[in-house]
Formats: structure tokens, sequence, C-alpha cells
């Protein structure tokens, strides 16, 4: 048997008609503009030089995540409730920071989703 070839229209280079034309002639206005009495300007405020900028992080918790990091490598890190062994390294800082929140140390609020 031999295979029935379809033939297609070639549609390339055409271009689709619209039914709307771009219209010539302008709206007239009422001849008086809106605007506000006062000027708009902008300032910047000037920079020192150098930025300051306190620790977000306090070396404490710094120490916590460091330890967490170490045990996860070692395979001797354990999540909490299930003692899993966690392979994560997010899950590692995770951890890491919870600690130090539980022990007073100077950590950001966690993020709200």
């Amino acid at each position: 048997m031999a295979a029935k070839k379809t033939a297609r229209k070639k549609t390339a280079g055409r271009k689709k008609a619209t039914g709307r034309k771009k219209s010539t002639t302008r709206k007239k206005t009422t001849g008086r503009k809106k605007t506000s009495g006062r000027k708009k300007t902008t300032t910047r405020k000037k920079s020192s030089g150098r930025k300051k900028s306190t620790r977000k992080y306090s070396k404490k918790s710094g120490r916590k995540v460091e330890r967490a990091m170490r045990e996860m490598k070692h395979g001797k890190l354990r999540s909490g409730r299930s003692g899993k062994k966690v392979t994560s390294r997010k899950q590692a800082i995770a951890i890491g920071l919870s600690e130090a929140r539980h022990e007073g140390a100077k950590v950001p609020k966690k993020k709200k989703s």
C-alpha cells in the first residue's frame, strides 16, 4: 500500500488583515493643562564614603553553624524529632541557627512565608 501525502498551504509571508484602521485626526483638548502648583525636585542623600554596618549574626551563632556543618560533613548531625541523618547543607545551617536562637545569640528573625 502506498502512503498518502497531504499537501499543506504555505502561509509564510502573508499578513493578517485587521478590522481597525488607525485614525489620523487628533482629539481636541480643552486648552487648560492640569499641573500642580509645586515643582518636583529630586534630592539625593550624601554618602560619607564608608558603609557603616552592624553585624547581623553574632560570633556565637557563627560558631554554632560551624559546628553543625562539621558534624554534618562527618555524618554525625541528626535532625530533631526523627533523629535521621542530616545530609543537606541548608538544613545544617538551619539547625545551627536554631540552636543559637535557643541560647539567646543575636540571629535575625525567621522569614515568614
